[in-house]
Order: structure tokens, then C-alpha cells, then sequence
């Protein structure tokens, strides 16, 4: 009996399980490894511009080539934004507000466009709708510079160059903001609930504004932000539509101070470029940050409801 009992609580031998367990664990432990220093490599590489841009900013004009580009040399940083904000009669504020105009009107009526024409193709049947997928999936391939051309060919026919329509109405297409409200309306707005709807009495407006709207949170703010990165980086469209620098947008105004040093009797101002580039940056890191909470608590809320 003792000898037994002895027995049948000594410790058993681990099973196989546990034995695969332990001999993946180093092989675990390698790829974490490499994996973490990949990802601190690409953390330096993404960063490292941006901390270029943050010391150089602090720096006056004799400054940037005194000194070591990654470290601070005299701190002019205030002075600096000061003097992009008035340099020129104060044309650095009204490249800002242009900006600021287009990614407004263009940005958002392609959102806006994008979430009404992707919600439509998703939830409707109707002839012809193969054909639109076929033409919007085409579109998505083409890149924007190929169509700047023509598109200056047909905006000048209509004597729309120069002007602020010129840069507005071709952001207000975005084929890939459709393609991606479409394929998102198809799972994240179930037919059950819009048939619940529709037998309660709910007209297809309010439908769309009280029931698929919400549920649609997490893809608008999605499309919003590659619309609106599109929209302010945006240089190629507004070099070739746009001759009067009242109208250029802050790409287009930062890479004409940038030239002036190369021109005939021009400024050299490359303090005011680095430090209007960081200027320039920080509206879309805002908006990233801004709509990133909008983002997770969309997801959160669809996650619930479904």
C-alpha cells in the first residue's frame, strides 16, 4: 500500500505537448528578437527625418551650415516662425489657408461622395452594377499623375486653371476612398437591419443617417485620412494648374522659397522652408490623433451593436 502510493504520486514525465513547447521556446525567443530589432530600425528610419526637420527648425540661416544637422546650435526657433509668418507680406498664411480650403471643400466632399456611392453599390441592385465595379477597380490602378495632363487640357477649355475649382474638383474623386467605403458598407451594414428598418417605416435617407451611418464610423474616418494626407501633400496637380502664388497651396509656396536661392537676386531662405515644413506637419499629425479617437470608438460601438 505505501509503496503504491508512493508510486501514484510521483511526478509523471511531461507529455509531448510540453516538450514541443520547450523546444519551440528558443526559436520563439530568436524571431522576437528580430523582429524587435527590425522594428526599432524602422522606428529610427521613420523618425529620424522628423527629429532632422524639429533641431534644424531651431536653427538660423548660418546655423544650418555651421553645425551638425542632428544637434542644436543656436536657438532660433521662435524668431523663426515669426519670420516665416511675415516673410514676403505674409504669404506663408495665405498658402496655409488655401490648404486648409482645398483639404475642407476637396477632402471632405470626397469622403463624403465616396461614403454615399459605396454605401449605394453595396446595398443596392440595380443593371450595370458589375460594369461599375469593373470601371472603379480600373480607376483605382491609374495613377493621379497620369491624369494631371488631361485634366489640365480639360480645365483649360473651360477656363477653370488658376483658380481654387482647379485643385477642389479633382480631389473630390477618389476611386480608392469608394472601392473601400464599398467593400466596408457590404459587412459592416447587415441587410437584416435595414430590412428591420425598412418594416418600421423608415424612409432610405433616415435609414442611412439613424441606422448605417453609425456603423459606418470607422471607414469614413479611414477614408478621411488618406484623403485628406492626399489632399495636403498634394503637389504635381496644383504645379501645372496654378500660375498665381495668392492661390498655391503650402507644397507649392515651400518649394518656390526653396528655389529662390538658385534665381537671379533671389532670398536665400532655408531657415523658413525647414521651419514651414514643420509648420506644415503639424495639422496632419493633429488630425491623425484627433480622428484616431473617433476611429477606436467606432470600432469599439460596431463591435457592440454587432
Amino acid at each position: 500500500m505505501t509503496t503504491g502510493t508512493i508510486r501514484s504520486r510521483s511526478p509523471r514525465p511531461a507529455t509531448p505537448p510540453l516538450r514541443a513547447k520547450a523546444r519551440r521556446a528558443p526559436h520563439l525567443r530568436r524571431r522576437s528578437i528580430t523582429l524587435t530589432a527590425l522594428m526599432t530600425l524602422m522606428v529610427i528610419y521613420t523618425l529620424l527625418p522628423l527629429v532632422w526637420l524639429l533641431v534644424n527648425s531651431t536653427k538660423s540661416q548660418d546655423g544650418l551650415f555651421n553645425s551638425f544637422g542632428l544637434w542644436f546650435k543656436d536657438f532660433s526657433f521662435f524668431s523663426n516662425i515669426g519670420d516665416t509668418f511675415t516673410y514676403d507680406h505674409a504669404i506663408f498664411t495665405r498658402w496655409l489657408l488655401n490648404t486648409v480650403l482645398y483639404v475642407v471643400v476637396g477632402a471632405g466632399g470626397a469622403t463624403l461622395l465616396a461614403t454615399l456611392a459605396g454605401y449605394g453599390l453595396a446595398k443596392f441592385d440595380f443593371p450595370g452594377k458589375k460594369a461599375v465595379f469593373a470601371i472603379v477597380i480600373g480607376a483605382v490602378a491609374v495613377p493621379g499623375t497620369a491624369l494631371a495632363v488631361p485634366t489640365f487640357l480639360m480645365f483649360s477649355k473651360l477656363g477653370l486653371t488658376d483658380t481654387p475649382w482647379a485643385i477642389i474638383i479633382p480631389s473630390l474623386i477618389s476611386p480608392f476612398g469608394l472601392y473601400l467605403m464599398w467593400t466596408f458598407s457590404t459587412d459592416a451594414v447587415p441587410r437584416e437591419l435595414l430590412e428591420s428598418a425598412r418594416v418600421d417605416g423608415a424612409g432610405e435617407f433616415r435609414t442611412f443617417f439613424k441606422v448605417s451611418l453609425p456603423l459606418l464610423g470607422p471607414g469614413i474616418v479611414t477614408v478621411l485620412l488618406f484623403n485628406v494626407v492626399a489632399t495636403w501633400n498634394n503637389y504635381f496637380l496644383p504645379l501645372i494648374m496654378l500660375k498665381n502664388p495668392d492661390w498655391y497651396p503650402l507644397t507649392l509656396g515651400l518649394n518656390q522659397w526653396n528655389m529662390q536661392a538658385q534665381t537671379a537676386g533671389g532670398d536665400a531662405v532655408f531657415n523658413l522652408v525647414i521651419t514651414g515644413s514643420l509648420v506644415t506637419i503639424v495639422p496632419l499629425i493633429a488630425a491623425f490623433l484627433l480622428l484616431q479617437r473617433y476611429w477606436q470608438s467606432g470600432l469599439s460601438a460596431g463591435s457592440v451593436k454587432g
